[in-house]
């Protein structure tokens, strides 16, 4: 190896160390810049995914909800039926009641009538009388058994408007609760679905906040192998040029050597004093 090149290899070897240096650095910088970018992201996406289970969570609340809210609409279909049905009767039987009973026949009392009947008939059974009188009295009770006949129709009447208008009350009452019950789990229903639309914009802001980070990282990542790369041919060839040298100094060592032992051969033929460097550079041609 001539001293020129010598020296560029040299030159090489210190300029690269110096590369290497700097690359460390870099690669150390582009690195931390590239975990914290990654940091981000991953936090980001942590917040994400613990959105969306929350969503999912709520879609099933929801689900649950619509489908109540679906069934119990069945149910008021079905009692509103029964109202129509019930309003029916009601106005059938209103219109039999308007048709039996009158002004006069709230005024009687049917227990009335029925002594006032009881006393007629003891009378005509005890009492002697003339044919027509009895006749009389036979007529007047026909005409109060009549009479008492229709009022036990209209006890009836009454009994039958009594129990329908308390049915049809009842069927109202709960076709109305019914539909209070179908509000208020359709209010519910439509809460959860605003509050999965809020979480899906927030989910869509996170993602927007999430780009500047990723290109971020992705830019890093890319330097981070391009500088390692590089670091890695830098290193290759430093240690090339290291075992060059290594033999170059090795060669050069053997070469002293050999040199200062041929003067202690000659030293020894002439039967001179041998120094102690003499006796080392001796030994290490021996070696």
């Amino acid at each position: 190896m001539t001293e020129n090149s010598e020296q560029e290899l040299k030159d090489e070897f210190q300029q690269k160390k110096v590369a290497i240096s700097k690359l460390r650095s870099e690669l150390t910088s582009v690195g931390k810049e590239k975990e914290d970018a990654f940091k981000e992201l991953r936090s980001i996406r942590e917040k994400i995914s613990k959105i969306n289970n929350d969503i999912k969570t709520i879609k099933l609340e929801r689900d649950s909800l619509t489908k109540e809210v679906k069934d119990l609409k069945k149910d008021r279909e079905k009692l509103n039926q029964a109202v129509k049905d019930k309003a029916s009767v009601k106005k059938e039987v209103e219109k039999n009641k308007s048709e039996v009973i009158d002004d006069r026949n709230f005024k009687e009392d049917p227990a009335k009538i029925k002594a006032q009947i009881e006393r007629m008939e003891r009378s005509i059974e005890i009492e002697v009388m003339p044919f027509k009188k009895e006749q009389e009295i036979r007529k007047k009770i026909k005409e109060l058994k009549n009479q008492l006949q229709k009022l036990e129709a209209v006890k009836d009447v009454w009994k039958e408007v009594k129990t329908v208008m308390t049915e049809f009350s009842q069927t109202r009452r709960e076709a109305q609760d019914m539909h209070h019950k179908i509000q208020g789990k359709a209010k519910q229903s439509q809460e959860k679905h605003e509050t999965m639309n809020k979480m899906f914009e927030e989910i869509k802001k996170l993602r927007e906040s999430e780009k500047p980070f990723l290109e971020t990282y992705l830019e890093a990542k890319k330097r981070f192998e391009e500088i390692k790369r590089q670091l890695d041919d830098l290193a290759q060839r430093v240690g090339m040029l290291n075992k060059v040298f290594d033999k170059e100094d090795k060669n050069n060592f053997n070469a002293k050597v050999k040199e200062r032992t041929e003067d202690v051969k000659e030293k020894m033929k002439k039967g001179k004093k041998l120094s102690t460097e003499d006796i080392l550079a001796f030994q290490a041609l021996k070696d």
